[in-house]
């Protein structure tokens, strides 16, 4: 029997990582299957809920370029999410040329049926941390969201 090979603390948070991005891609993956969505629909409402949360105007150009998605792709996308009911395209107040993305109030609901005992349980696990402790996470996965987004398009 071999040994296993000792890895580097750093490369170990990398493993970690990783499968704890595979566990919330298969669980994304099971959501949107269950809800009738395509994987890019999901990651579509969850930066629409994103961008509310901080005050960001979702326009479907500015989701279109979040996701990579070229004008056509885009507007399919809106189309679908619009058909199923969870988003509506409004006019913007301050400018009535512009179309503003809003996620409806029911596929809020949906998502907070299916994701809200997870969220409530890494919230419980993270008391546990110190407030020291916290800020130091928080800090990483900034840090690691930076890193990752600076690769996104590279060859």
């Amino acid at each position: 029997m071999s040994e296993a090979k000792a890895v580097a603390p750093g490369l170990q948070v990398v493993h970690q990582l990783r499968a704890v991005t595979v566990e919330l891609d298969l669980l994304g993956a099971e959501f949107a299957q269950h809800n009738g969505l395509h994987p890019t629909d999901l990651r579509a409402l969850i930066w629409l809920l994103d961008a509310a949360r901080s005050g960001t105007p979702a326009t479907p150009g500015r989701l279109g370029a979040e996701l990579g998605l070229n004008s056509a792709g885009t507007t399919a996308l809106v189309d679908r999410l619009e058909k199923l009911g969870h988003v509506r395209r409004v006019r913007d107040t301050r400018d009535r040329r512009r179309v503003l993305l809003e996620v409806d109030e029911r596929a809020v609901a949906l998502g907070e049926l299916f994701f809200g005992p997870l969220i409530g349980q890494i919230v419980g696990a993270l008391e546990t941390f110190s407030a020291p402790e916290v800020a130091t996470v928080q800090r990483f996965l900034l840090a690691v969201r930076e890193i990752v987004a600076g690769q996104r398009g590279l060859p």
